[in-house]
């Protein structure tokens, strides 16, 4: 077959062209500002961050991939219960002032396989299902260009790199990618699984209505006549601090009468699991990236919802309901008003559900999925990869076994 360029189009070929030398020129700029050497890359403790709160929060502003769990708001509170023994490389600029271009937090796990096999694994825990760091958008390729570099040259740090619950087709993947690839650094993904998302695209006003189908309408319709009858039904939404704080307490009595409070796992039954959830919420709430959403009977909350946002970004990230009200589906009814709700507000590109792959509610409900994966790096040549990508396989097989024998136990 044979190639031929046609000349009666100028129209839509001038504009690539152009766009594309736009985007080189842009680079070229890039390049000059943050040439390779010109960083300066360390590594802190999580605890001494909040010295940089400033700096940390025009990052994430300005980040490649947000990360709401990765933001001073969040991530100093968390860092006091789930980070004491975390830190982070921080890579700056070497410009005059300088400026935060990269965070990327982490923990030296010295046994992580049960040998004494160091790994530097990326900093996520129960309360945060998400590992893709902070890099400036303007210049990634260098910031993690720098950020590989230092840990090579660190001998303090190990050698092999673990990033868990990375988006596998990220932006932020795609540009580690091509720096691992030139780099020749060896690198494996691993437990690569899917969780729902809401990207509604250019389908937003039938988005709703093409999910739920007519008989789901119905089934929701009647739910929510039923919950009327009970008493009176209210839907509210909280974003300012004060009513935000109020919803809160809502969420954590509501999750005590529930089947946490009984296994012991509510949050408010630990003292600094309450503090945390408290203070990140309310320093998220004072930047307006906090939207609480409850069902009130008669006054009392009988389901809560906290979603968090970051620049076009959302995360689904708690859910709770009365469970003395659970034949009326209340914890539906509420999802589907709050997936409404993100459906509509056009700032918002896509909702993270934070859940568990094929989660039974929320996985039939959003139709699209995000990928996710566990990436091993030999950021040296002398670290044991091979060994550690066969135990990083032993051990996601054993985790996978262990799962399915709880669920079928559970059963």
């Amino acid at each position: 077959m044979t190639a031929t360029t046609s000349t009666d189009r100028p129209s839509l070929l001038a504009p690539d062209r152009a766009a594309s030398a736009i985007a080189s020129a842009r680079r070229a700029a890039v390049a000059d500002r943050y040439a390779a050497n010109s960083f300066a890359v360390e590594w802190r403790s999580l605890s001494e961050l909040g010295s940089i709160a400033d700096e940390w929060r025009e990052l994430a502003a300005r980040a490649l991939e947000p990360n709401i769990f990765y933001e001073p708001a969040f991530a100093l509170e968390a860092a006091a219960v789930f980070g004491r023994d975390a830190g982070a490389v921080l890579v700056w600029s070497g410009t005059s002032p300088r400026k935060l271009l990269g965070l990327f937090p982490a923990r030296i796990e010295p046994r992580r396989y049960g040998v004494k096999l160091p790994v530097l694994a990326g900093w996520t825990h129960s309360y945060a299902p998400l590992g893709t760091p902070l890099v400036e958008r303007e210049a990634a390729e260098p910031v993690i260009a720098a950020w590989l570099a230092h840990l090579a040259d660190n001998p303090q740090l190990p050698g092999l790199l673990l990033l868990p619950y990375l988006p596998a087709d990220g932006a932020f993947a795609a540009t580690l990618g091509v720096i691992l690839r030139r780099a020749q650094m060896p690198a494996a993904d691993f437990n690569r699984r899917h969780r729902a998302q809401l990207v509604p695209g250019n389908d937003r006003l039938l988005y709703v209505e093409h999910t739920l189908g007519q008989h789901k309408h119905k089934e929701l319709r009647r739910s929510v006549r039923r919950l009327g009858d009970v008493g009176a039904i209210l839907f509210t939404t909280a974003t300012a601090p004060a009513p935000v704080a109020a919803a809160v307490r809502d969420f954590f009595k509501l999750e005590s009468r529930g089947w946490k409070g009984e296994a012991g796992t509510a949050a408010a039954l630990h003292d600094d699991i309450r503090r945390f959830i408290t203070a990140a919420v309310a320093g998220l709430a004072a930047e307006g990236k906090v939207t609480i959403n409850r069902i009130l009977i008669d006054g009392r909350a009988i389901a809560v919802t906290i979603t968090l946002r970051s620049a076009g970004t959302a995360w689904f990230w708690k859910i709770v309901y009365d469970e003395d009200y659970a034949r009326y589906s209340p914890g539906v009814v509420l999802t589907f008003a709050v997936t409404e709700d993100l459906v509509e507000d056009r700032t918002i590109v896509r909702t993270d559900s934070c859940a568990t792959p094929n989660h039974p509610m929320i996985g039939h409900i959003w139709r699209e999925r995000l990928a996710l994966c566990d990436r091993l790096i030999a950021v040296r040549p002398q670290a044991a990869f091979s060994l550690a990508r066969r135990l990083e396989l032993m051990r996601g097989l054993a985790v996978a076994g262990a799962k399915s024998l709880r669920e079928r136990f559970h059963r």
